[in-house]
């Protein structure tokens, strides 16, 4: 089966690829965070089908823990309670929108948003949440003013006997993608300590790239076009992960989205950085098709922070 799926691969990617890849294909698709749009508008107190969802979407992205409900049904529960309240405010102050705990439209439009499938707050810890004055420390949270960028729990980081890395690509990559990802490679090099250099030798890599779809062993199962489309871990365990089921492009065409820009995000987690609030920056959780983005300064000084000058 695994050879199986290696070949469609291969055959499918391609035309994926191309700049003029056929829209019919994906387009009559929902998105997963469709069920968002009926939800609209809804706040505390509220009871209605699929609210569940929305606290399964905060879960997954850090916002909210199951284990401290009171109920084992509370992953399915539709009632908008206090807690998905609380999850939705820090939700909405890590992407600058209006913190009223309800979802609004401005809140729905974002977290429609195709994104990186890494959460945002990992263990607890909500390193995207942004002070005005200086930094500053409430509870448990450690707030940031100048610097937006964030690391993994732990400053997760490779040694720095292992500044020279080896990538591959598993069997079945499109040429195009692999030029692509050397291209971002070669980016992250550039503003790094770091040597990034391509081997044939893909089970033995320090990092291995790969498309994958739906539940691929990783426990982090891919959603179907539009939602998560892609992921990376943090140090040292180098797996980087598209999403197949998306549309791709080596450039900046409509309705695909550019493979370049989206493996200079994931690689920014391999090497230890999590997300930043910074819109423009290229560890910004989402990104919408059609757009291709470099690194930002707030990306360079993240990398710097971490690994020194």
């Amino acid at each position: 089966m695994a050879f199986i799926a290696f070949l469609l691969l291969s055959f499918a990617l391609p035309a994926l690829l191309s700049q003029t890849a056929l829209a019919h294909e994906t387009d009559t698709k929902s998105s997963p965070f469709d069920f968002l749009n009926h939800l609209k508008g809804c706040h505390k107190g509220d009871k209605l089908k699929d609210i569940h969802k929305l606290r399964n979407y905060l879960e997954h992205f850090g916002y909210l823990s199951f284990m401290n409900s009171k109920s084992t049904s509370y992953a399915t529960d539709d009632d908008f309670d206090y807690l998905l309240e609380r999850a939705l405010k820090v939700y909405q102050h890590n992407y600058h929108l209006n913190a009223s705990g309800i979802l609004d439209s401005e809140t729905v439009s974002k977290m429609m948003t195709p994104r990186c499938g890494v959460a945002d707050i990992i263990n607890g810890t909500n390193w995207m949440r942004v002070a005005k004055k200086h930094d500053h420390r409430r509870g448990h949270i450690s707030f940031h003013t100048t610097a937006h960028y964030s690391f993994f729990p732990g400053n997760r980081r490779w040694p720095s006997n292992q500044y020279s890395l080896t990538y591959g690509f598993l069997q079945g990559t499109p040429t195009e993608a692999m030029t692509a990802v050397d291209r971002a490679f070669r980016t992250w090099q550039a503003n790094t300590h770091f040597r990034f250099t391509r081997t044939q030798d893909y089970r033995n890599a320090n990092l291995k790239i790969s498309f994958q779809s739906g539940d691929h062993g990783d426990g982090a199962p891919f959603d179907g076009p539009g939602g998560t489309i892609a992921h990376a871990s943090a140090p040292t365990n180098g797996q980087f992960h598209y999403d197949a089921s998306e549309r791709w492009s080596v450039s900046q065409t409509a309705g695909t989205f550019d493979l370049e820009t989206v493996a200079l995000h994931e690689i920014g987690h391999l090497l230890g950085l999590g997300h930043s609030s910074v819109e423009g920056a290229i560890m910004y959780p989402s990104i919408a098709p059609g757009t291709t983005k470099g690194l930002h300064a707030d990306d360079i000084q993240g990398i710097r922070a971490l690994y020194g000058a």
